[in-house]
């Protein structure tokens, strides 16, 4: 189930999947740009919203092909050079929409291909983030997923904060609530 109020969440159930129908459906044909009528056939080959497609899942009308994200060329590609794949050009929620997906499928193997494709970029968005200069930022930054861009915000703000302290900002700050006691004496 979505949050209702979260922007990403909403942008991310918006992703298109690849479904099969497994019954027609009548009045329905907008969601086929190539159907000649209002209505879509019994196998008929339809790209949805992913919110769409799950309600429709739970009526047992659709079934889903397997996102292009997670295909054999994909993990290949991953495997090979997990850094530098353009996994936002395949889904911009890579990660949150493979968590979504794979239950839904029933591939238990996206579970551990988001594991590595993670464990492995996790270091280079981190290691840029602290230590490449801004000429390497807009090289890598377009590469990143929605996940990824926001951990590289916050490893930024992280050092950016550290460096400040280590200058010379306040080495240590009162806690606004401690109060001073009264000695009883």
């Amino acid at each position: 189930m979505m949050n209702y109020y979260d922007m990403d969440d909403i942008i991310m159930e918006d992703e298109l999947v690849s479904v099969v129908f497994k019954v027609g459906a009548n009045g329905v044909g907008l969601l086929d740009p190539g159907a000649e009528t209002n209505n879509i056939e019994q196998s008929a080959k339809v790209e949805l919203p992913f919110w769409l497609f799950q309600e429709l899942h739970l009526r047992q009308a659709v079934s889903i092909n397997h996102p292009a994200c997670f295909n054999q060329k994909t993990r290949k590609q991953v495997q090979a050079d997990v850094a530098y794949v353009d996994l936002k050009k395949r889904c911009p929620y890579f990660y949150e929409f493979g968590c979504k997906v794979a239950p839904v499928i029933g591939d238990r193997t996206i579970g551990s291909f988001l594991l590595y494709a993670f464990k492995g970029r996790y270091k280079e968005v981190l290691s840029k983030a602290h230590s490449a200069a801004f000429s390497v930022a807009p090289k890598f930054l377009p590469l990143l997923t929605k996940e990824e861009t926001h951990l590289y915000d916050a490893a930024q703000s992280s050092m950016t904060a550290y460096k400040k302290w280590r200058v010379g900002g306040p080495r240590f700050e009162r806690a606004s609530i401690l109060k001073k006691r009264k000695s009883n004496g």
